[in-house]
């Protein structure tokens, strides 16, 4: 499981979507970036579906997640 805490781009409030981490200053989850990335749209489609989230947002989540997945080790 990714550890958000570290990334700035990124809140979690039990308050806002059931805790779920978002976008700061917004109510989208992080997960939707990812569920639509996967579905084939592009960080601008995305981004002018969730007009709340900015590009700056997106860059920062997914460097955040290739930092992350870098430093995990293999699996053996």
């Amino acid at each position: 499981m990714m550890d958000w805490s570290e990334c700035t781009a990124v809140e979690q409030n039990p308050n806002k979507v059931s805790g779920a981490w978002i976008f700061r200053g917004t109510r989208v989850p992080v997960t939707a970036l990812f569920e639509n990335l996967e579905a084939g749209a592009s960080i601008d489609d995305f981004l002018s579906w969730f007009p709340g989230v900015t590009k700056e947002q997106v860059e920062s989540v997914l460097e955040h997640t290739i930092h992350t997945l870098e430093a995990e080790p293999l699996a053996a």
